[in-house]
């Protein structure tokens, strides 16, 4: 065995097995390489020209990246010197940028223990993020440090909270560089999650803060990072806190207009009756004890701060969706309560309050940092989003989590844009009606990697000819069951009716007047007036029919049929106007246009081409099909039946 021993006096066997001479001294070229490397740098950051010395930390800071020479430069004390250059004091700008981010970098690999950096270092790092004018690139890092400082070390917490304050802090979140934003959110996220409990807490309630300016400074830091939302949402309602239960009726009686009874006016029975109305319309799950509804965490009582909020501060806007659903009869209210408790879990979960911070999330909002109480309003907005949506999807209590489904991926793709502003949110949602995500849907679903390759497309168009003849036969169908028609007279009046169906070799159509609407289908026998389709040359629509031409008349619910064309004006119902347009066009040979016929077309067309992938999900098809074979010589292989 040949041992040869490195510069770091660590052993490497030659003959390791599966390692070939040249790999063996490749390993120990390249140490080779990272030692001189390291020394070399190791010297040339002690330069007394500031330039040598400047282009030397450059170098430190991008070769610190590699394992290797981060070993190598340890070994020879550089995180003490580096420490001991910042502790000095003597460096500025670009030097004690590249002097940290080399530092950064070398700490990241986790060789040297957080422990061991003294009490003068720590504060010349603080001291940095404390300054009120600071170069970016060393606030940044400065930030980096401290935060990595605090999460790997309960005794540098120690240390660090005492060097910074709040009123330090909050500038940094109030400017307007994200990266700055979110080192001081990483900074604020550290010191509470090393905090003692009892301690954080104290921080997080705090009832009486020293002054107004810093009540406001401390409820800006506890929205920004969400700490006080967490423990909101952790915390149950106590159906026997009176507080609390006044809460809830001061969202009563800022919807109704209400005076709290004194406890000796009427009947107990009768007041009793008269809460459980009001709460059934506020839209509680729970009509006799809407406390109740607050129980399950989360959203716990967050939930209900966000309710009084918008009572409070959007008064109009509250009082109109409680009245308008409560005087529904419909069944398409929507339950103001049970939508606010819901929207509010969902909001904790789109933006994983609650949830540890992670390296992976690079998710940054600035719309909440310019408003004290972002977050709220942020509800504010999203509750007169979740009650426009139901509206526009006719929903029922029935249809509650799919409107909360629709509501969460409107939101989600207003926040994927990044609004700057609660204003811009606000915007980007109204544009995201119900319509608009059915669109973008079936747009997304379309233009999917898959349903975009020439197999899939040559599928399609295979398709498309039986789906649009299933389409023709179904407008053909409706046509020989037949439709009745209002009749209007000259006078305006629709005092009578008029039948038409086609006969079932589809060669003639049969039509007359009714004296009333029939409960079923009409008998070719009662219809006395025939046209045969080989008579008709033509079908027109609207202001090119030549009655509505003639009398001027801008809507009329009938068929005018003529030995030259048949011209239907406006449709009686939707439906029975394309399935009569598509039907008419259909006998004569003419493609059908109608919307309707489009609709159909796309759902029957996904729905068949999904039915035919079924059996290849996750399965890569190919662009073009495999090659074909050569013939083989000879087919001797066939076996004779005979």
């Amino acid at each position: 065995m040949i041992e040869v021993t490195s510069i770091r006096d660590r052993s490497f066997h030659l003959d390791s097995p599966g390692q070939s001479v040249m790999d063996r001294a490749g390993v120990l070229n390249v140490l080779y390489t990272q030692c001189i490397s390291a020394a070399q740098l190791h010297e040339r950051i002690q330069s007394s020209s500031m330039d040598a010395k400047l282009e030397a930390l450059k170098d430190l800071a991008n070769s610190s990246r590699d394992v290797t020479f981060a070993q190598e430069f340890i070994n020879l004390d550089g995180i003490s010197l580096l420490t001991q250059m910042v502790e000095s004091g003597t460096d500025f700008g670009d030097l004690l940028s590249f002097t940290l981010t080399a530092f950064v970098e070398l700490m990241d690999h986790g060789i040297v223990s957080w422990d061991t950096f003294s009490v003068a270092f720590i504060k010349k790092i603080a001291g940095y993020v404390n300054k009120s004018a600071m170069d970016t690139a060393v606030l940044q890092r400065s930030l980096a440090i401290l935060e990595s400082m605090v999460l790997n070390s309960q005794d540098l917490y120690q240390k660090v909270a005492q060097e910074i304050t709040i009123g330090q802090l909050i500038p940094h979140l109030q400017g307007t560089d994200q990266d700055i934003q979110t080192y001081t959110i990483a900074v604020i996220n550290a010191l509470f999650l090393k905090a003692p409990e009892d301690k954080r807490q104290n921080v997080i309630r705090s009832p009486k803060p020293i002054n107004d300016e810093m009540a406001h400074q401390l409820y800006v830091l506890q929205v920004l990072t969400f700490n006080l939302l967490e423990d909101r949402m952790m915390t149950k309602m106590d159906p026997q806190d009176q507080a609390q239960r006044d809460i809830i009726f001061e969202l009563r009686r800022i919807a109704f207009d209400v005076e709290c009874e004194p406890n000796n006016s009427g009947s107990i029975e009768k007041r009793k009756s008269m809460y459980t109305r009001d709460y059934k319309k506020l839209g509680f799950i729970n009509h006799v004890n809407p406390a109740m509804d607050f129980t399950q965490i989360p959203p716990g009582m967050l939930a209900l701060d966000n309710m009084l909020y918008f009572a409070r501060h959007h008064q109009d806007a509250y009082i109109r969706i409680v009245l308008e659903n409560s005087s529904r009869e419909d069944k398409h209210e929507c339950p103001f309560g049970r939508s606010s408790i819901e929207l509010t879990k969902m909001l904790c979960e789109t933006l994983k309050v609650g949830e540890l911070p992670s390296e992976n999330c690079h998710d940054f909002h600035p719309m909440f940092f310019t408003h004290d109480r972002s977050f709220e309003e942020f509800f504010c907005i999203c509750i007169q989003l979740l009650n426009k949506t139901w509206k526009e999807m006719r929903a029922t209590s029935e249809d509650f989590n799919k409107v909360m489904q629709v509501v969460r991926d409107q939101i989600m793709r207003a926040l994927t844009q990044k609004p700057n502003s609660l204003d811009q949110l606000k915007s980007r949602l109204q544009n995201l009606s119900y319509t608009e995500i059915l669109k973008i849907r079936q747009s997304e679903r379309m233009n999917q990697e898959d349903f975009q390759s020439r197999p899939i497309l040559e599928l399609r168009e295979k398709i498309q000819p039986e789906i649009m003849e299933l389409i023709k036969q179904q407008r053909l169908n409706r046509l020989c069951d037949g439709t009745c028609f209002r009749k209007i007279s000259s006078r305006r009046r629709q005092d009578k009716f008029w039948y038409c169906r086609l006969s079932p070799n589809h060669k003639v159509l049969h039509y007359g007047d009714l004296e009333e609407s029939p409960l079923g289908e009409v008998s070719h026998d009662l219809l006395q007036e025939k046209l045969p389709v080989a008579d008709i040359k033509a079908v027109v629509t609207g202001k090119d029919c030549p009655h509505m031409k003639e009398k001027g008349a801008l809507k009329q619910n009938k068929v005018s049929v003529c030995t030259v064309s048949v011209c239907v004006s406006v449709s009686y119902i939707t439906v029975s106007y394309c399935v009569w347009t598509d039907g008419l066009n259909a006998l004569l040979g003419k493609e059908m246009t109608s919307d309707f016929t489009k609709s159909d077309m796309d759902t029957l067309l996904s729905m068949e081409m999904k039915l035919r992938l079924l059996d290849l999900e996750n399965i890569q098809i190919p662009e073009a099909p495999p090659p074909i074979p050569k013939e083989p010589s000879n087919y001797d292989f066939v076996y004779d039946c005979n």
